[in-house]
């Protein structure tokens, strides 16, 4: 006799990238023709000494390092952000609209718990971010697919005409992932204004926007002084920090909504991690320039992808941008079955984009996301042989 199962927890699906990594089983790798993984965005690396060397520290010599803390997070790594944002998006935030959390993905969770509940609607563009939809999934939400086109941009328009009395939420996410586009400032506002219009709460994930190709701030929502009666703006320092496994993101919303996250997030984890959260601290104090230089050498793989691309005219480049490209291919099978064949055949792994898809969009079956970020350009020059060479 088996325990019983919450039927929403049942029929969510397994994670994708998970999934994917059984497809490694029995396959053999050699020194000449090693795997090469694209199917996580994720730093590969440690951070860098210094911030190593900032937790080891904490970690010896701050007592209250290991215990726990303020349910919302560090008050200097709220003042932290709020100073920085404030002055890199040319609006104000105060420190009571800033709420640390253990990764973007739990301040998605958070902040969705205060908005919709079992029977409710979130729209998300597709090719949506899986682990969004599985939230939803989890908690009975419906997520309703906002299909987007050839330039994978989403239309407030076609937004607009999926809304019923029973939307909660429209989440955005840009850079996108797994899409790799940067929303236009004036189309981030476009959904601003929808979603004001009615009464709806627009989620902006900007996980990677320490990697967005433009210069100056990606959109202009914090500059408007009544920004927190529409936004929730979530954020990791995973990606920039490289502290994927210390787990720490961030939430900017109203101090009214912050209340309510708190109470979440007093549920799920007391607090969110002390080290993680010094070390996020740290590099925002010391990691300017280093991050930087980090931007750079993404844009230079991301150049790498498109020139790659551009030699490979039977596939077509949909996206790219941040840590991820977009594709479409050319062979007959379907892209499930394709990545599997990729792993035994060409030493590729990377994910279909089914799994960005709900079964009703038939394009996920000649979609895949390739997560560029974590090969340099000599593996993203294999990469391309192997594609290249793979009869499909």
């Amino acid at each position: 006799m088996s325990l019983p199962l919450n039927p929403a927890m049942a029929a969510t699906f397994a994670p994708p990238v998970m999934e994917a990594r059984r497809w490694l089983q029995g396959v053999t790798f050699t020194h000449d023709r090693p795997l090469i993984n694209v199917s996580q965005a994720a730093p590969v690396e440690s951070p860098p000494l210094g911030l190593r060397q900032a937790l080891a520290e904490a970690a010896l010599s701050e007592g209250a390092a290991h215990l726990y803390g303020p349910v919302l997070g560090l008050p200097e790594l709220r003042a932290e952000i709020t100073a920085q944002w404030s002055v890199a998006y040319g609006g104000a935030i105060s420190a009571d609209q800033v709420a640390i959390t253990q990764g973007c993905n739990q301040a998605f969770t958070a902040v969705m718990s205060t908005l919709a509940g079992a029977g409710d609607e979130v729209i998300l563009p597709t090719p949506w971010y899986f682990n969004h939809k599985m939230w939803l999934d989890m908690q009975g939400v419906h997520a309703v697919p906002l299909a987007t086109g050839a330039d994978l941009l989403p239309d407030p328009e076609k937004a607009a005409a999926l809304i019923t009395p029973r939307t909660r939420a429209i989440a955005l996410v840009s850079p996108n992932n797994p899409g790799g586009v940067e929303y236009p400032p004036a189309l981030i506002a476009a959904f601003r204004d929808l979603c004001r219009a009615r009464g709806l709460a627009l989620i902006l994930d900007e996980t990677y926007r320490d990697f967005d190709s433009r210069d100056g701030r990606p959109h202009d929502l914090f500059t408007d002084p009544d920004w927190d009666d529409v936004l929730i703006h979530l954020y990791s320092f995973s990606k920039a920090y490289r502290l994927t496994g210390h787990r720490v993101g961030a939430v900017v919303a109203s101090a009214r909504q912050l209340a309510e996250v708190e109470k979440f997030l007093d549920t799920v984890a007391i607090c969110p991690g002390q080290l993680g959260q010094i070390g996020a601290l740290w590099g925002m104090r010391n990691l300017s320039q280093w991050v930087a230089g980090e931007r750079a050498e993404i844009l230079r793989r991301r150049a790498a992808m498109v020139a790659g691309f551009s030699a490979l005219p039977d596939w077509r480049l949909m996206g790219c941008g941040a840590y991820f490209a977009y594709v479409e291919h050319p062979f007959a099978s379907a892209s499930p079955e394709l990545a599997q064949r990729m792993v035994r055949e060409a030493g590729v792994l990377m994910l279909p984009g089914t799994m960005f898809q709900p079964d009703s969009h038939a394009e996920g079956a000649r979609q895949f996301r390739i997560a560029f970020a974590n090969v340099d350009e000599t593996g993203i020059t294999a990469l391309f042989d192997r594609l290249a060479g793979f009869a499909g």
